[in-house]
């Protein structure tokens, strides 16, 4: 009897166990949405905060995509429908001008919004950058004015152009991707946008960017397998393939088409001519 008693309690311990496990197991694991993002700016307001974050440490001049959360201090939730705006403003000492940007959009998580900003130059003591966000919370209108800080890369390389075109327009061409090259042929992509007013800049779509990469330090010499850059309705970016054989600088050669296919920036690469002036530069 004893053995019997002993056995149904281990049944008994068995099942529990197996119960607690299969409890664990339907526990939801809470992800973080912002994971590996830095949170460079928070806006503290009386009944809510708004948290700015960025792939980078800091804001810099170039392509910058930038995250952004707004939470209810009431109910300590993140809001999913605040349909946040915003507009990023130079104040200089004799003017004032905008910079080129996204909408920001809900992501897969909808309580992060996200976006793009081109900065075209770097803040200093007397010149700065001010961001204004307007959102809406329960029904109210929100608006919010941040200053920040907009550096030059820390590596000194140049991955923005600011140029007029051959057709007098004022353009900005920005690299996107890769954000860590390889020894590969690459996903090659880039943000192009016009000046119209210095208080708007539209995306310029259907143009192409050839694409010849090489490397001055080693003779010069160019790479297999590069493919032009052409527009991406869908993700609004020129998307190509960018082909680097080795280690080291390399000097990404461009030159910019519109749709009738006439150069409005750029030059071929030859003998004579051994450099674009349209062009990224990379190092790794």
């Amino acid at each position: 009897m004893k053995t019997l008693t002993y056995i149904f309690a281990i049944l008994i311990l068995s099942v529990s166990f197996v119960s607690c496990s299969d409890d664990d197991e339907n526990v939801p694991v809470e992800v973080n949405p912002v994971e590996g993002l830095t949170m460079i700016y928070e806006i503290e307001a009386t009944d809510h905060t708004v948290q700015i974050y960025s792939e980078k440490q800091n804001l810099e001049v170039g392509y910058n995509e930038i995250s952004i959360r707004v939470k209810d201090l009431a109910s300590d939730k993140f809001l999913s429908n605040a349909t946040p705006t915003w507009m990023p403003m130079m104040h200089m000492e004799t003017m004032q001008h905008a910079a080129p940007h996204s909408m920001l959009q809900n992501t897969e998580e909808p309580t992060v919004y996200k976006g793009h900003i081109v900065f075209q130059m770097a803040s200093n003591n007397t010149e700065y950058w001010e961001l204004t966000l307007n959102y809406t919370m329960n029904g109210e209108a929100k608006e919010e004015a941040l200053r920040v800080t907009v550096a030059q890369p820390v590596d000194g390389l140049k991955k923005t152009q600011v140029f007029t075109g051959s057709d007098d327009v004022r353009y900005i061409l920005a690299y996107v991707n890769p954000k860590e090259p390889k020894v590969a042929v690459n996903d090659f992509q880039a943000v192009l946008y016009k000046m119209e007013t210095m208080m708007d800049f539209p995306m310029v779509e259907n143009y192409k960017i050839t694409v010849d990469p090489r490397m001055p330090g080693m003779g010069n010499h160019s790479s297999p397998n590069n493919e032009d850059l052409t527009y991406n309705a869908a993700t609004k970016t020129y998307d190509g393939k960018l082909s680097l054989t080795m280690t080291g600088y390399w000097r990404i050669n461009l030159k910019l088409l519109n749709t009738n296919g006439e150069v409005l920036k750029g030059e071929d690469v030859t003998e004579a001519n051994p450099e674009s002036s349209l062009y990224f530069e990379l190092e790794f």
